[in-house]
């Protein structure tokens, strides 16, 4: 995989899923999506995790127009006061990020700024490996995400499954069993058809065969038919793009009550060395923050505030952008970035952050200083929305943020 904008190529290992009975779907272009479903004890929220992949410029989305240092070092794409939506003064919203704004307004959608990871890097490869895996120095080599399922006793042949992607991403990469698929009304059994009824096939090879070896096949056939019985995507209007098209599957999902625990959803084209652009229509970053805007905006008008009230969305990207920009009107690889927290538990309507500042003696060769590790973001929700105790496992060492972003699930 060749990242937009770069010239660093990205090889991923192919992982098996459920032994020999390999699911697969049609991949869509520049989006992919895991999802994964629990023991039907589980009663935190669903956790829905969106890596916008290849560095999202925080600065932009997330604009901190109180700081001087941002207009110093931004001459022409940093966003004018005049432009922000949501501004208090200190920061401000893009306005491609129009759609969002009700949920801003009505405290379901937040915002922290200058987070990152605690080794940066200004490698795609290694900084993505690292958030996925998120236990560096450590010899743990599972997906952080497949860690948190473990933790949560989802353990059944529904329990993670990646849609969109032939090699499942880092994420999901561990003991949790897991599944692939392109999208919900794509998955099946590879080489199945009505002359070749894999499902049944295997079902007969291995009916009496040892657990161990009949587990992977007598599993690939529950799947099936828990797919199966999802209804079809209702009346709400999503953005014609992959996201739009996995968010409306992760929303089916949710929707049928099938335990849905997590959902990990891909979306790349943010490595925007050049031509970033102002906030107009047509610009890239515009562009894309709009699409963005949408899809999010789509998905808690299809779930309503009632459903709602039991998920948590929130962003992740391997790193940020440099705060200075190019002389391409774009910005390099950075390290401090912003992340986006949406769902009925959120305290929204604001923007967290412990701000380092853009000044020249702030920056951290050049980039914004990253004061909060992405992971004890998360941490607060695990802790707040998803009913852990401890986060030893998930996070080795790590403690959640005490920003009071969300509220305690009662």
């Amino acid at each position: 995989m060749k990242l937009p904008g770069c010239a660093e190529h990205v090889t991923l290992s192919r992982r098996g899923l459920l032994g020999a009975a390999a699911l697969t779907g049609l991949a869509g272009a520049g989006v992919s999506t895991q999802l994964a479903w629990a023991d039907p004890g589980y009663s935190g929220d669903t956790l829905v995790v969106l890596s916008l992949h290849g560095g999202f410029d925080g600065l932009s989305a997330i604009a901190p127009i109180g700081d001087p240092g941002y207009y110093a070092a931004r001459p022409t794409i940093a966003l004018p006061k005049s432009q922000v939506i949501a501004g208090d003064g200190t920061f401000g919203l893009h306005p491609a990020l129009a759609p969002l704004l009700p949920l801003w307004k009505a405290g379901d959608l937040a915002a922290v700024h200058a987070v990152g990871q605690p080794n940066p890097t200004r490698s795609h490869f290694a900084a993505m490996e690292a958030m996925e895996n998120a236990a560096p120095g450590s010899s743990i080599r599972s997906g952080w995400l497949d860690r948190m399922l473990g933790g949560t006793g989802a353990t059944g042949p529904l329990a993670g499954a990646s849609i969109g992607a032939a090699m499942p991403a880092r994420l999901l990469a561990g003991p949790v069993p897991a599944v692939s698929m392109a999208a919900i009304d794509k998955f099946k059994l590879a080489g199945d058809s009505a002359k070749r009824p894999m499902a049944e096939a295997l079902r007969r090879m291995y009916a009496d065969a040892p657990a161990p070896l009949a587990g992977p096949a007598l599993a690939a056939g529950r799947t099936l038919a828990g797919t199966a019985s999802i209804p079809a995507a209702g009346g709400t209007a999503y953005p014609d793009t992959d996201l739009g098209a996995a968010l409306r599957d992760v929303a089916r999902l949710i929707k049928a009550k099938v335990g849905l625990v997590t959902a990990a959803v891909d979306s790349g084209d943010w490595d925007m060395h050049d031509s970033l652009g102002t906030a107009v229509k047509g610009q890239r970053m515009h562009d894309n923050l709009t699409d963005l805007s949408l899809a999010l905006a789509a998905f808690a008008a299809d779930l309503g505030p009632a459903a709602m009230n039991s998920v948590t969305l929130l962003t992740v990207s391997e790193f940020g952008r440099r705060v200075r920009e190019n002389a391409s009107r774009g910005a390099d690889h950075g390290h401090g970035n912003a992340m986006l927290l949406l769902g009925g538990g959120i305290r929204g309507g604001k923007v967290y952050a412990d701000w380092p500042g853009l000044s020249p003696a702030a920056l951290v060769a050049g980039d914004l200083a990253a004061t909060t590790d992405y992971r004890s973001v998360i941490g607060e929700i695990l802790q707040k929305r998803c009913g852990f105790g401890t986060l030893s496992e998930v996070f080795p060492g790590v403690k959640p943020s005490a920003f009071g972003l969300a509220a305690a699930r009662t």
